[in-house]
This record gives C-alpha cells, structure tokens and sequence, in this order.
C-alpha cells in the first residue's frame, strides 16, 4: 500500500468505446470531443506546469449523469479529471493525457436558502461571488472570500478547501460545510453529513472530501453554512517602514485578542503595481501594508479599528488611513482584490502559497527576501497575515527562459523555509501536482502511507484524478 496508485494503462480502442458509450447512455450530456475546444480545459492558471490535453470534457448538468459518467469511466478503465471554474493554482483541474474531464460550469443552480436553518444547498458549478450575492438578497453571509471569488466555483473551493481575506475571523470552505453528496468511484451517490450542526456520527467523511481535489470523490451538491449579514465593514490601511514591522503588527493584532475579519498584507513591489492600475494614491514609499476591517457594529467596529491602530503605531507604522464610508472601504479593500491582476500586467507571475504560525511571519518574509536573492527573481509578497498564509509571486519577463528552470528550484527552497519555520506548503491553493513531491517532506512517509491507504479503499481502480495529491 505504500506505493503510487498507478492510473489505468491508456487503450484507444477502450477509449472509443467509452466516447460512444457516453453518446449512447447520456445523449444530454455535452461532450467536447473537438481537439480546439479539449485544449482549452488542459490548463488551470498555474504558470509553467506540464499539463494533458483531454481525452474529452463533459458537461453535466445532474448528479444522475455525473454517477453514470463515473460508471462509464470505471467499467473502461478511463480516469477522470473533475473541474470547476478553472481558476485553481496548484495543478489540481489540469488536464491528464487520456482522461475525461468533467467540467461542472453548467450545475451552477441554487437549490435551497433556507431561513430557519441557516444554510444554502447549491450545485458546485456556481460562482462564489453569485453564491453570495443570491444569499445576501435574502439577509445572509457565505464567509469563505477568495480573493478571485468573482471567478472560482464553490466546487473548486470545496476541492482545495479554499481559504480567502476572511480566513483570520470565519475559516477555511471546510468550516462552512455541514454536509456533501458525493459521486464514489464506482458510480454510487452518497450523502456526508446534512443540515445539522452537530452530526458525530461515524467517519467524518465531509472533512475527508473537502480538500481531497476530487481524488476521492466528484462533489455534485453541497449544504453550506450561512450567516446573519454583518455591517458594512470598517476599513482601515497602514503602512510600515519595514515588512518585519508589518510581520510585528500582525503578532501585537493576534496577542491583544482582537478579531478583525480582515488582515490582509502586501509588500512595497506589490503595493506599486496596484497603484499604478488603480491609481488609489497608496504610500509607494512603504515596505509593507496592512489591510485591517472589522464586521462589528459602528461603536464596536470602532474600538476594534482603534486598538488594531494601535498595536500597528507600536509597530512602527509610519501612516494609517481611514476610510470614511463604504465606498471608500470598497476602494481601499480593492487594493488587495487586485493584487494578482496588478502583477500579472507586469510579466508572468507563479502564484506560490506558504503558511507559517503567526508569530513567525517577521522570519517567513525574511526568508522570501533570502530566496528571492538567492535565485535572482523579483519576488512580490502579499497574502492573508491575519492567520499565517503569505502569497510569494514570482514575476518574470513574458519571455525569459529561465523562468520554468528557476521557479523550480526558488520554490524548493521557499517551501524548505516554510517549514523549517512549522510551516506548510500549501495554505490554501491545495497540493495538486504543483506541490505533490513535497507532501511527503511535510507530512512524513507514514502519514502519506495512511493517505495512500484512504485513496486506494475508494479509488481501487485509480481513476479520480490521477497524479494529483499523491
């Protein structure tokens, strides 16, 4: 057991005969058999990873049809790849030679709010950004915020238990999830968990598939928690000579017992990128930024942002601002939102995805500086401060060619740092293929074992996903 699962030698006549099974048994479903349209789903956006171009892409629109697919797939010993929005940056939803992928974007329907239980049931081909706008219509909050939730799919987060800028205050996607129907390996239907809040009975299979990346599992139906909508958030920036003396404001924020929903850091190169696109007038002089929100009420929002000033001038802030309503909170909170947007005008940027404890965050970016010197790569820093997980970007010319080559080997070493620190490799963008062969160095070979254990109980045949995680 303590070997890679090999995925299923290809065959093209097994190949074929799966294709017309699948216009045979499932007529309704699309199927992209085209080699132009197959091209476009071989990729996720994660930047110099080998990827396979699909054997076909499916486009269901039921949970019938995607356990009949699944079926399909075991009987013809064809793998399958499960895909969302396309959005990840790990590797997770690229495209494996060979493989069936099963894109998600047409189960996109809300199928539930429900009032008295606070929760929503949803397909996962819905936008995390529709899912909020729809529950918020009806006097609710779905926390989990990735920074692209106007593009990711509530199934891509539940893939890679996805994190977001409210992390620090409401979680991970796994702290939102009460309950999953999932599509096993064999084509069967199981439902984790439901809509209550506490559910110990057996396995906790919920938390097994959530981050799993569908190596596990196809999720086709998900049962989320909801909140009472919160106020209008109150926004606040501040600026620091140093990146350690950001990294100490965080540590004085977290030891003074403060919950701010937002605690969101950005360096100097990061911080000039966004003002040049978006021209906010940001302090381009500083080395680092925070960016501090509380959700409380007006008086409450108020203490939080005050003692939240506070802690940050003992740091050694040089500026705070303040924003005075809600739209100037929306433009001071997008400075953060385009983050990844304002680097990728620049050149190509591989998005990496470290967390260390907070307390250690001071020593994490000294170790980014370190590395970014180390390999002659320009390095833009910006991430969730408030719990740990720092986003190092790495920025290329459009054309250098050592950028696949030197990615490589300064993400080995920024991986390396994370953990001498106790640190992960992954905080929220998931293993995928682009972190696979560091999950042991983290986990220990005995963890992984028992993670290869997991895997082969409800992937026998090694078709979910293959290559991913392990």
């Amino acid at each position: 057991m303590s070997s890679a699962i090999a995925p299923p030698v290809r065959n093209e006549g097994r190949e074929r005969a799966f294709l017309d099974a699948i216009s045979a048994n499932l007529p309704d479903v699309r199927l992209l058999r085209d080699e132009v349209d197959r091209e476009s789903y071989r990729a996720d956006e994660t930047p110099y990873l080998q990827t396979g171009l699909p054997l076909a892409v499916a486009l269901p629109t039921t949970t019938a049809q995607v356990a009949e697919l699944v079926r399909l797939a075991a009987a013809h010993l064809v793998p399958l790849v499960p895909r969302g929005a396309g959005t990840g940056l790990s590797g997770g939803a690229a495209g494996v030679e060979g493989a069936l992928t099963v894109a998600f974007t047409r189960m996109d329907r809300i199928l539930e709010i429900d009032h008295e239980n606070l929760c929503v049931v949803t397909q996962p081909g819905i936008i995390n950004a529709e899912l909020k706008k729809a529950v918020a219509a009806e006097g609710f909050f779905y926390a989990p915020d990735p920074a692209s939730y106007e593009m990711c799919s509530i199934g891509g987060n539940l893939g890679t238990n996805a994190g977001g800028l409210c992390c620090v205050k409401y979680g991970q996607t796994r702290d939102a999830v009460l309950g999953l129907e999932v599509v096993l390996a064999d084509g069967s239907v199981i439902r984790t968990g439901g809509k209550n809040i506490k559910d110990v009975a057996g396995y906790s299979l919920t938390h097994l598939m959530v981050g799993s990346q569908g190596t596990l599992g196809l999720i086709t139906e998900a049962t989320l928690r909801l909140r009472p909508a919160p106020p209008a958030r109150s926004t606040m920036l501040a600026f620091f000579p140093t990146l350690e003396a950001a990294g100490d404001a965080v540590s004085r924020i977290t030891a003074a017992g403060l919950g701010p929903v937002t605690l969101e850091l950005m360096d100097q190169f990061t911080i000039a990128a966004v003002d040049d696109w978006q021209g906010l007038g940001l302090d381009r002089e500083a080395a680092g930024m925070l960016l501090i929100e509380s959700d409380l009420p007006a008086a409450a929002a108020d203490a939080e942002l005050a003692a939240a000033q506070e802690a940050c001038e003992a740091a050694g802030a040089t500026s705070l601002v303040r924003a005075r309503d809600t739209q100037e909170a929306d433009w001071l909170r997008q400075s953060r939102r385009t983050a990844y947007r304002a680097l990728e005008r620049l050149g190509t940027v591989r998005m990496e995805d470290v967390g260390v404890p907070r307390s250690r965050i001071a020593e994490m970016l000294q170790a980014i500086d370190r590395v970014g010197q180390a390999h002659g790569v320009r390095i833009a820093t910006f991430g969730h401060a408030g719990d740990g997980n720092l986003h190092p970007n790495f920025v290329f010319e459009r054309d250098d060619p050592r950028a696949r080559e030197v990615t490589e080997a300064a993400r080995a070493d920024l991986y390396r740092e994370a953990l001498r620190l106790g640190g992960t490799v992954t905080g929220e963008h998931g293993i995928g293929t682009a972190r696979r062969d560091f999950l042991e160095l983290q986990r220990g070979a005995d963890a992984v074992r028992a993670m290869r254990a997991i895997k082969h109980a409800l992937d026998p045949l090694g078709i979910l996903n293959p290559g991913k995680v392990l």
